[in-house]
């Protein structure tokens, strides 16, 4: 699909992401909204590279959009607040295990080490 002109642009940078909202037109000379996500990614050799991700948005599709994200959005603050929580950024985040909690909450004399063994460790960078 070819790209057509842009007619009004905002940018929202955020951390390593940045978010392109593009209004452009058709052909026809209608007007829909493209929203591309771009996420700097650095190599090991210190160059970096973009991942880019894009929606294009119809006026016909405009108002259920709108209506999902905010039922969405509110959602996910109504649940867990407004504070951004990721222990994937937190460096010195220590996972509580539950298991080994629950155990020593039992009575029990012989205690269960967690075992290295058996852990994976596993990134889901861009997930």
């Amino acid at each position: 699909m070819m790209e057509q002109e842009e007619i009004f642009s905002k940018v929202l940078r955020a951390g390593r992401r940045t978010y392109f909202f593009d209004v452009r037109s058709t052909k026809a000379g209608d007007y829909y909204l493209t929203i591309t996500e771009s996420k700097k990614f650095t190599n090991d050799d210190g160059s970096f590279h973009y991942k880019k991700h894009k929606i294009y948005l119809y006026k016909e599709d405009f108002s259920e959009f709108k209506d999902i994200l905010a039922e969405m959005t509110n959602y996910i603050i109504d649940e867990k607040g407004e504070e951004v929580i990721s222990d994937r950024h937190q460096k010195d985040y220590k996972k509580e295990d539950y298991s080994t909690v629950e155990e020593s909450t039992e009575d029990s004399t012989e205690e269960t080490p967690a075992s290295s063994e058996s852990f994976t460790d596993v990134n889901f960078e861009d997930i």
